[in-house]
């Protein structure tokens, strides 16, 4: 029974502890508070505030403690920022990269290399053409020459036939003719033995 009634008393301490630290910590404790209690809580001497010692202390102390926590919430921010900003620098930097890169992606994907040299494709397209366009004009023109040259061929194949059947034709009077003037030769001959 003893036993049970330490365990009691000393959760009942325990949690009147806590309880009182909950009622503490309801209160929102800050700077201006403090300062604001312990200007109530001080005497006033003529027109002057005399304040203990211990809460002088306390208050230059949590000042002091707030002031290096705003100092060290301040280099943490700093930190953060530079953090940031050089983040932000190598994000600018990537999208310097990425722009380079995609205008030149743009600049291939519009363009043609011919000979390795890169052109658009409009100036592409009136190169081709243009060869195109000569070459037909080469085309037409050999083209041209060709039955120019079949033409004059023909007629002087037709020529060369028309000439072969004259000469043919001329031969043969002549052989005619010869074969005449031999008979003619040959009974003169023949008369004259006769006389």
């Amino acid at each position: 029974m003893r036993h049970f009634v330490y365990s009691f008393f000393t959760v009942f301490i325990f949690s009147f502890s806590i309880a009182a630290q909950d009622s503490i910590e309801v209160q929102k404790n800050t700077l201006n508070n403090q300062m604001n209690e312990v200007f109530e809580k001080s005497n006033s001497y003529q027109e002057y505030k005399v304040i203990k010692k211990t809460q002088l202390a306390t208050l230059r102390r949590n000042i002091l403690d707030s002031v290096s926590t705003l100092q060290k919430e301040i280099g943490s921010q700093n930190s953060n920022l530079g953090q940031q900003k050089s983040e932000i620098d190598s994000l600018r930097n990537d999208l310097k990269r990425t722009q380079e890169d995609l205008a030149l992606s743009k600049e291939k994907e519009d363009g043609i290399q011919i000979l390795g040299a890169l052109t658009s494709k409009a100036a592409y397209n009136t190169i081709m053409w243009s060869i195109i366009g000569i070459l037909l004009l080469i085309g037409g023109f050999l083209f041209y020459r060709f039955l120019n040259s079949h033409k004059i061929i023909n007629a002087a194949e037709l020529k060369i036939a028309e000439m072969e059947i004259e000469l043919e034709d001329y031969r043969r009077n002549s052989l005619e003719r010869e074969q005449k003037l031999r008979r003619k030769l040959q009974d003169e001959i023949n008369k004259n033995r006769m006389s």
